[in-house]
């Protein structure tokens, strides 16, 4: 299965269904075209397209929504594009062999990446200015997606090579913490009050609460097939995984670390067809994005009733996505 999901498809995306109700565009990075776009989510088109660069991955967005930040984990740089043309304005260099991926823009203004091929942590301080970095040292193999702290003062990564987690801290730069945690822990995400650490281990079909500070775990939540990623809801009362193997979603309630439901995105047997990888909510936290990568598409699933409302564009392997208002 992950073979299949390294290889490129020509299969194209049906059109999607107009949405008025709907405001604000999704941007999509197509890691086999390494393409970049924008979709508007009334109309369900894609507005604009542009060539970004080597093997793109996770993007974010600015917290004034004005610009977009790709990961280029075929090279070494975080590229930055405008959201309303798509013009690149700046390709920040990370250092040799740097394979970025996970990226959080933060409220502060700071753009932070994992450089998996440097075993660290990048902060990029005023991105769009001067632009200065500073490289923190995970020491773990696979440092592949990221979590920051709402005060910038800690930053989380999963490590798939070394099947941990670790701890940074950006402010008085202690030695890292890393912690075992499952079979292939990848998924990553952290409480919007900045209490609980959400990971989804895909080797061992589970999602783990653990203390952010300590790394202890707290709550072990059985979920789908292959939990390949974890997202919290806005409002921060439930935790949803994407189960690639199953084609499915599972939702945990934060409260009680219970599974509280499973979601059908697409049936087991198109799991591997489609692979399911990046998942996203709205900002208003009602309906949920799931890049299926293989089938060049994006699920829209209402998250209230698990319905899937539509399939918009994704492609050139759309995998990475980001939102705005």
């Amino acid at each position: 299965m992950l073979a299949s999901a390294c290889a490129p498809t020509s299969e194209a995306a049906p059109a999607a269904a107009s949405d008025p109700a709907i405001s604000g565009a999704l941007f999509v990075a197509g890691k086999f075209g390494n393409t970049l776009s924008k979709v508007d989510l009334a109309s369900g088109e894609t507005t604009a397209q542009v060539a970004s660069c080597a093997n793109p991955h996770e993007l974010a967005t600015s917290p004034d929504d004005q610009h977009v930040a790709l990961a280029c984990y075929g090279g070494t740089s975080v590229d930055i594009f405008r959201t309303d043309n798509l013009a690149r304005v700046k390709s920040i260099e990370l250092g040799e062999n740097a394979r970025p991926h996970g990226i959080v823009w933060h409220a502060n203004g700071h753009l932070y990446a994992t450089a998996e091929g440097r075993k660290s942590v990048v902060v990029i301080r005023d991105p769009l200015g001067e632009t200065r970095t500073f490289e923190y040292g995970t020491g773990r193999e696979g440092s592949h997606m990221l979590a920051v702290s709402p005060d910038a003062m800690h930053a989380w990564t999963t490590d798939l090579g070394s099947r941990t987690v670790t701890r940074l801290d950006l402010v008085t730069r202690r030695a890292p913490l890393s912690v075992s945690v499952g079979e292939e822990p990848e998924g990553i995400a952290l409480s919007p009050d900045g209490e609980t650490l959400w990971v989804s281990a895909r080797g061992s079909d589970m999602a783990y609460a653990l203390d952010p500070q300590s790394l202890e775990r707290v709550k072990d939540v059985p979920v789908g097939d292959f939990p390949l990623r974890i997202v919290i809801r806005p409002q921060g009362d439930y935790a949803v995984t994407s189960d690639l193997a199953d084609g499915a979603l599972s939702v945990i309630d934060t409260a009680t670390g219970a599974k509280v439901r499973s979601m059908a995105v697409s049936s087991r047997e198109e799991a591997e067809a489609k692979t399911q990888v990046t998942i996203l909510f709205s900002p208003d936290g009602e309906r949920i994005y799931v890049a299926e990568t293989m089938a060049n598409t994006i699920a829209e699933v209402d998250f209230a009733s698990g319905e899937v409302l539509r399939r918009l564009p994704g492609e050139g392997g759309g995998d990475g996505i980001a939102i705005t208002e």
